[in-house]
């Protein structure tokens, strides 16, 4: 494989999100009238891969996509100067889709669909040839037998990252993580996704997990983290408002990686996680407020 070597490789959903707004839910056979609505580009592995790329980290995106997916979302992300030889259209499935519904108290509810990249096994094509000339791999959400096989084939070489997300409770299970854990280096959850994989592990805290990272972000709390056996606190790098949380997540394990990428070690890297992710909360969306990399040093500076 030609081509730009990628520094991170990323594995996840690309998908074509609309939002919704209703003043209310609509009963059982009734409907309710749209107030707003609107169509944007989402995904764990869209909102992690295009972050980091903008911030200056040669990245590949590995997806697998449907022969719908819009033009002008392919073309915002090569753009961001991502790495596409494997972003792969397919005939089997529609594009992945979330649909999510809001009412005017802002209760959600989400519909999603999950297209190919949630039943990659059954397409029989192996994306392996990026993430095998990465130093960093990040396997978020998507089909688990999938990305283990994956795992299998570049097991040994780059730092393999599992990062379930959402799909930890519908898509993993104990067997699942058993396979997959030992041939990855760390972990990243969120603090309610950290008891799903404590239930599945048989372990009292995320924190038990033997790998050289594990991380568990807690929204206003900040992050825990184990840093070779070290556990260590990660301080919330105050923004200038938080408007929305949208992609808060995705940014901060972005950032992280181009800490890395700038050769910070990974604690430091982990506070200019948070920081990037200050920026992200600070206007609606996930992609819409991406910072330069010299404003995440500039906020982090106190923290570091």
């Amino acid at each position: 494989m030609g081509g730009a070597k990628p520094f991170l490789s990323v594995y996840g959903h690309v998908t074509v999100d609309q939002i919704i707004a209703i003043k209310r839910f609509p009963e059982i056979n009734e409907s309710v009238d749209v107030i707003s609505k609107s169509t944007t580009l989402g995904g764990t592995g869209t909102n992690i891969a295009m972050t980091a790329a903008k911030l200056g980290v040669p990245t590949a995106i590995c997806a697998f996509v449907g022969q719908d997916f819009p033009v002008r979302y392919e073309n915002d992300m090569k753009e961001s100067g991502l790495i596409m030889d494997e972003f792969v259209h397919v005939n089997e499935y529609e594009t992945s889709q979330a649909m999510v519904v809001n009412d005017s108290e802002l209760l959600q509810r989400v519909i999603f669909y999950q297209g190919p990249q949630g039943s990659a096994s059954k397409l029989d094509r192996l994306l392996n040839g990026n993430a095998s000339r990465s130093a960093y791999v990040h396997f978020c959400t998507g089909e688990p037998d999938y990305y283990i096989s994956v795992m299998g084939t570049i097991n040994g070489g780059p730092s393999i990252a599992v990062d379930p997300a959402q799909e930890v409770y519908k898509m993993w299970d104990k067997a699942k993580f058993e396979k997959a854990l030992p041939l990855s280096d760390s972990l990243f959850c969120n603090e309610y996704e950290a008891r799903t994989i404590e239930k599945y592990l048989g372990i009292k805290d995320v924190m038990e997990v033997e790998k050289d990272l594990v991380v568990r972000t807690e929204g206003s709390k900040g992050s825990t983290a184990k840093i070779k056996g070290e556990k260590v606190s990660i301080p919330v790098v105050k923004g200038n408002a938080f408007v929305d949380a949208t992609g808060a997540g995705d940014a901060f394990r972005a950032g992280f990686y181009c800490g890395l990428y700038n050769g910070y070690d990974v604690h430091r890297s982990l506070i200019l996680a948070s920081a990037t992710s200050s920026f992200v909360v600070e206007k609606v969306g996930a992609l819409t407020n991406i910072p330069r990399w010299e404003d995440v040093l500039h906020r982090a500076d106190r923290y570091l």
